[in-house]
């Protein structure tokens, strides 16, 4: 059984406890417009160029027997990835690296001997391995399969998950994790719809069965400056979460550019948006709001 990634992460610090091994997988059925890892969204692999790195040497375009590639009157190198059959060949040609296919197939085992080789920072960390993307429940057997596999070789495992996926999957497939790291946006589902594409009745539904189980919920909100940090959306979120009792903390995640330059790498400028990060002040709002209503309260994750 494979599953498509995009990268895996070492010692990262911001996705669960501890250091982690974050696993990124491949598709997501949401489409938000600030999304900071845009080549998660596509459930395919994906053309990405990077200019910077770029020498201008057109032997990437010569390489192609497709035609997917052009040089403009400066010498860049263009993409038309309608013609584009992900054959590798530019990526051979390429010396500088500025050319990537972004998704590859895993087996559960190669992942797993990946994360065993980190077994010493999970153990003097209180880390462990962290299913990201992407949307892991988008790929729903391969992620069962590694949740067991984890489990089996004594691996501490948190599942980051929009929350976005059938009932039966989303419970059957949590139970699996140790940890469930839940992306919460919007509360108003016509807004939730605007800005990610999708409704938000399933993955309030999702949060409810979550909390259910018992399981340990550790609340990400990612604060997207007029999105999602005005006083009627933090004052909805906060009082749906008063009636949960397994949420232990919530991560207060502010917006940054990360993702646009990632936009123009994959020729993706016009599927999303770029909005202004949130002040310190904000920031600390925030916090505080979320505090006062007697949550734990994290900045980052």
């Amino acid at each position: 059984m494979k599953g498509l990634i995009f990268d895996l992460k070492r010692y990262a610090v911001h996705d669960g406890p501890g250091i982690r091994f974050n696993i990124f997988f491949k598709g997501c059925p949401l489409h938000c417009l600030w999304c900071h890892n845009p080549e998660g969204v596509s459930f395919q692999p994906e053309l990405m160029l990077m200019p910077s790195r770029c020498a201008r040497c057109g032997d990437c375009v010569r390489s192609c027997k497709y035609g997917a590639l052009s040089q403009d009157p400066e010498g860049q190198v263009q993409a038309d990835r309608s013609r584009c059959t992900l054959c590798r060949d530019c990526l051979e040609a390429c010396q500088r690296e500025a050319i990537d296919i972004v998704g590859r197939e895993f087996t559960v085992e190669e992942i797993v001997a990946e994360a065993e080789k980190e077994r010493v920072f999970f153990e003097q960390s209180g880390g462990g391995v962290t299913l990201t993307g992407g949307e892991p429940l988008a790929q729903p057997e391969f992620t069962g399969s590694l949740l067991e596999a984890l489990k089996r070789r004594g691996l501490h495992t948190a599942l980051d998950t929009s929350g976005y996926a059938p009932s039966e999957v989303f419970r059957r497939l949590s139970e699996k994790a140790d940890l469930i790291l839940f992306d919460l946006k919007l509360m108003d589902d016509k807004r939730h719809r605007e800005y990610t594409g999708v409704s938000n009745q399933l993955i309030l539904s999702n949060l409810k069965v979550l909390d259910n189980l018992g399981k340990p919920i550790w609340v990400r909100f990612p604060l997207i400056p007029g999105v999602n940090d005005d006083d009627q959306n933090l004052n909805a979120m906060a009082d749906f979460l008063s009636d949960l009792k397994s949420v232990q903390q919530i991560n207060v995640l502010p917006y940054h550019k990360g993702g646009v330059e990632k936009f123009r790498r994959l020729g993706r400028e016009a599927e999303f948006a770029v909005f202004e990060p949130p002040s310190s002040e904000k920031v600390e709002m925030v916090i505080d709001f979320f505090k006062e209503k007697e949550f734990q309260v994290k900045l980052g994750g």
